[in-house]
């Protein structure tokens, strides 16, 4: 194994390859800060540039983009409380609390530093553990993820332990705009009422543009409330102190191994560990009235979260040639088009491709801290621009994301009706996280429940005897019943 990856870096330590590997990971790492514009569609517009390419260096550089947005998505979720995907939702309910204080610089920082160090341990996972944990995974079918989407439901509904019955409606709105177009099954068009533009459903970024962004820029304009983040950055505020970098260690491991373990899992498993990293990190803390202003393990342990889970998320590609994430579907594209099939025999046939590419990992994750430390001082510096110069620009970053999505207005509507609601939803209390969340896993748990129905012949109640299913329903309802019953004895 040493000599296979020494003989990886023999090939990307070269000009070529240092060059594939860099482009790609600063092309994720813009991709990342800006919203609109996700690893997937960046990836395949990136295809026909690599057919000229060496395999392995084509391969290089679409892996690079993929783990290189997991870095640059933080950025924007930090500073301006604008979310570029999915994984960066869990971000902004800390990191964006902690820019108000002051310390944007040491969020930024730390989500670097957590990145690397996740993205550096993934890649040793990737190498030891891929061809057992892809055996593992391969036994989850529908049943097995709708039960956990199930408990990822249940698990951001606990988010807020103030008030659990908003964040349980939040989840219920979220899941409601799921179903608006067809029917991913039957191919039934709902919730439309006429409009064609609708059919494709309700995407992700005018919802998080909208309930983030622009609600952000309504509150700052109705409310004043960007008003305490204006001011200057003193140099010794770019950077974690000691007392955070303690804080951040054991989030930081804990996001990393969660995250590694949740991407083996087919469906939005960065989404996932990043929810279930942030609830981990809220009940484990010995100081909650940290959460909610600011604390630095709800930034810590979601971005290493989802790091680890792109290196996860490879081994399944990897080691039996299933695209588990969108992703690395289209990384599985890049690979049939140099005519490599990834899969057991990956190894014996292109040793090459397979060591080139985690050489190119380990490379690739020390350039991306490379460019992402030096440049804290640079993003933290937007904090002094005054709201009335920088709102427009938010407001501008929402509508080119939006309507570059799909050239349509219909997205620009969504994201203002949306901004609207994230208003509304800011002034009394509700949390705009949970309606995100469940928007994105609300079409894959209705997917995935309807398509067991149909293994099962209709009679679900025969998931129990799966293991993992029943293992995983039986976790949510103690997750239901167990504070219930707490609550009880305390009264009593």
């Amino acid at each position: 194994m040493i000599d296979q990856l020494l003989n990886g870096f023999q090939l990307v330590l070269t000009p070529a390859g240092m060059l594939a590997c860099f482009i790609g990971v600063l092309v994720g790492t813009l991709v990342g800060v800006l919203p609109g514009v996700g690893p997937s569609g960046t990836m395949a517009l990136m295809l026909p540039f690599t057919l000229s390419m060496d395999a392995t260096l084509g391969i290089i550089m679409l892996a690079g983009v993929y783990y290189g947005a997991q870095y640059g998505g933080s950025t924007t979720s930090i500073l301006v409380n604008v979310p570029g995907e999915a994984s960066s939702v869990m971000t902004c309910l800390e990191g964006f609390q902690m820019a108000k204080r002051g310390r944007a610089g040491a969020a930024l920082a730390i989500a670097a530093i957590g990145s690397w160090i996740a993205g550096t341990a993934g890649v040793i996972g990737l190498m030891l553990l891929g061809p057992p944990f892809a055996r593992w995974a391969l036994a989850f079918g529908p049943p097995e993820i709708f039960a956990i989407m199930v408990l990822g439901f249940v698990v951001v509904s606990n988010i807020s332990s103030q008030a659990p019955l908003k964040t349980s409606a939040m989840v219920l709105i979220g899941l409601m705009l799921g179903t608006v177009g067809q029917d991913p099954i039957m191919g039934v068009i709902r919730f439309t009422f006429g409009y064609s533009p609708a059919l494709d459903g309700i995407a992700f970024i005018p919802v998080v543009m909208g309930l983030f962004g622009i609600t952000e820029v309504m509150w700052s304009v109705l409310e004043g409330g960007r008003g305490e983040v204006v001011g200057g950055v003193r140099f010794r505020d770019l950077y974690p102190n000691k007392e955070e970098l303690k804080r951040s260690i054991a989030p930081i491991g804990r996001g990393t191994l969660l995250g590694f373990l949740i991407g083996l899992i087919p469906g939005p498993s960065a989404v996932i560990s990043t929810i279930v990293s942030f609830s981990t990190e809220k009940r484990l803390s010995n100081r909650p009235q940290d959460w909610g202003k600011g604390a630095i393990e709800g930034v810590a342990g979601p971005e290493s979260a989802n790091n680890a889970t792109s290196s996860g998320a490879l081994i399944p590609l990897l080691v039996l040639g299933l695209p588990f994430a969108p992703p690395t579907a289209v990384l599985l594209s890049g690979f049939m088009m140099k005519g490599v099939v990834p899969g057991p025999l990956l190894f014996k046939q292109h040793p090459e491709v397979f060591w080139g590419l985690i050489a190119s990992m380990y490379l690739g994750n020390m350039m991306l801290l490379i460019l992402n430390l030096p440049l804290v001082g640079i993003f933290a510096s937007l904090l002094r621009v005054r709201p009335y110069y920088l709102m427009p620009l938010v407001v501008l970053l929402c509508l080119i994301g939006s309507y570059s999505l799909n050239n349509s207005m219909f997205d620009v509507w969504v994201m203002v009706v949306m901004g609207f609601l994230g208003y509304f939803m800011r002034r009394n209390g509700f949390d705009a996280a949970p309606l995100v969340i469940g928007l994105v896993l609300g079409q894959l748990a209705e997917r995935t429940f309807r398509q067991s129905l149909v293994m099962l012949y209709g009679d679900f109640w025969t998931v129990l005897t799966r293991p993992v299913t029943a293992a995983m329903l039986i976790l949510t309802v103690l997750i239901i019943v167990l504070p219930l019953v707490t609550r009880r004895r305390l009264r009593v």
